[in-house]
């Protein structure tokens, strides 16, 4: 079931934005729409990192700052470095090495009257 107050609120992506990227967009909200997602983020998942960003923001738009356009290269959800998985393959790996000459706590090593 889709949250109702997601779909209205002034960033639409805004749940899934990294907090340097919603740092720079919310400089083009006007203190309202802060206010409503300082609301929203409060009665959902109430991130102190998140709240603070939003209440310092608050505070600048109410001491005279004005609405920006933010910056268009900060990070968003739907940009991304292309890379997915893990680094490791068989050309990254370590080589296989055998067990160390006193043993393993599965497989005692050998005294060394035995070796061959």
């Amino acid at each position: 079931m889709a949250d109702e107050g997601r779909s209205t609120l002034p960033l639409p992506d805004y749940d899934h934005l990294p907090i340097g990227g919603l740092e720079s967009r919310v400089r083009s909200l006007t203190a309202g729409e802060v206010e409503e997602l300082l609301a929203y983020e409060r009665t959902h998942a109430d991130r102190l990192p998140v709240t603070e960003v939003l209440t310092s923001r608050l505070e600048q738009l109410e001491a005279g700052a004005e609405p920006t356009s933010g910056d268009p290269s900060a990070l968003r959800p739907e940009q991304s470095t292309g890379r997915s998985g893990s680094p490791v393959s068989p050309a990254t790996s370590a080589q296989p090495f055998g067990p160390p000459p006193h043993g393993t706590p599965d497989q005692r090593g050998k005294p060394k009257g035995d070796r061959a």
